[in-house]
């Protein structure tokens, strides 16, 4: 006896029912494996522009005393945050012609000390630099009895964060402001005895979590 064509629909229907059945299934089996199913292409969006801390402009050796004038003044080098690390960047502060040692000294401190505080040019704000060392700051040279190498800050170290101190510790200790051995000599603007700070490989990759190391010093 033929098929009635209600029969016929029922077995041309049976295919795509076993189908629809089966997604729901497969949907499971992947989720059980760890595997997400997915209905279209995942866009993640494109892929970042910059590095972090990578400027084309950062590099060459650190600047030292007997670094050369240029028109914008002495080169030097400064170390800003990023990634939570010290890095390093170019800048030049201005000394005038003639100037006593002592006196360099201070100037390069100062010049330094506002090249610290300025706020990161365009493209190092970009790449993620930052400082945490606050304007307004300034320095002198030693009282009388301090070493002759001393720096007394207008705000005692002790009140400086450790980003702030580790920038500027590192930043003197790095220049022509310090003796070129890896540290400097700090004080406060009170008569309270300096400090020898030391710029430690721990200190530039950890500013926030290493304090930078500190010894009494005996005066000059």
């Amino acid at each position: 006896m033929p098929d009635s064509p209600g029969a016929r629909g029922v077995r041309a229907a049976r295919p795509w029912l076993a189908v629809l059945l089966a997604v729901p299934l497969l949907a499971v089996l992947l989720a059980g494996c760890g595997i997400r199913a997915t209905e279209v292409p995942t866009d993640f969006g494109p892929a970042p522009s910059r590095v972090p801390c990578s400027l084309s402009d950062v590099s060459g050796p650190s600047a030292s005393g007997g670094a050369p004038r240029t028109s914008a003044g002495v080169p030097v080098q400064v170390f800003l945050l990023c990634a939570s690390q010290l890095v390093t960047v170019d800048r030049a502060v201005r000394v005038p012609d003639g100037t006593a040692e002592a006196e360099r000294r201070v100037l390069v401190a100062q010049g330094l000390l506002d090249e610290l505080a300025r706020t990161p040019r365009a493209s190092e704000t970009q790449a993620g630099y930052t400082t945490d060392v606050r304007g307004g700051m300034s320095v002198r040279g030693p009282d009388p009895r301090d070493p002759e190498d001393t720096l007394r800050l207008s705000t005692p170290p002790a009140d400086l964060s450790s980003y702030a101190l580790a920038q500027i510790v590192c930043t003197f200790s790095d220049s022509a402001a310090a003796e070129g051995d890896g540290s400097v000599v700090l004080g406060g603007p009170a008569a309270g005895p300096p400090r020898r700070y030391a710029c430690t490989p721990e200190v530039r990759s950890r500013p926030g979590a290493q304090v930078p190391p500190s010894s009494g010093v005996d005066g000059g």
